[in-house]
């Protein structure tokens, strides 16, 4: 009967350390929860793409042909891939000239900047730049 005692006291030694091995592990585990929590609470909210051209720089003529800057930007949420950009030149309501330009991917507040090329003058039609398409990645 004496085996007893000695089992009680080797198992009460076990168990301190158990607990303390539990404590610790239940901390960490309680840590990654609260980050995990915390990232998905204040993770911006998943609004798709939300894209804006504009041209707000002077055009530049280089010989003989005109240069219209552009930039866009995304507001949105989501990355756009596959930006497509186009530039109308409208000269007296007849579509004179127009250009395309592809953005690969463009993620949320993202800008990418650029230019469309013309040989005709921009300033004496009138100018239409536009997002027209894009897709999700």
């Amino acid at each position: 009967m004496n085996h007893q005692p000695q089992e009680d006291k080797q198992q009460q030694k076990r168990t301190v350390a158990e607990w303390v091995t539990f404590s610790i592990a239940s901390f960490i585990l309680i840590g990654v929860v609260g980050l995990v929590s915390f990232t998905w609470i204040k993770q911006p909210s998943q609004k798709p793409p939300l894209l804006v051209v504009t041209n707000n720089q002077p055009l530049r003529k280089i010989n003989g042909q005109y240069y219209i800057p552009f930039e866009v930007i995304n507001k949105g949420g989501k990355t756009a891939a596959s930006v497509q950009v186009i530039a109308e030149l409208r000269i007296n309501g007849k579509v004179e000239e127009t250009g395309e330009q592809q953005i690969e991917f463009l993620s949320r507040k993202e800008k990418e900047t650029g230019a469309f090329i013309f040989s005709q003058n921009p300033e004496e039609g009138e100018l239409i730049l536009r997002v027209a398409s894009y897709k999700l990645p």
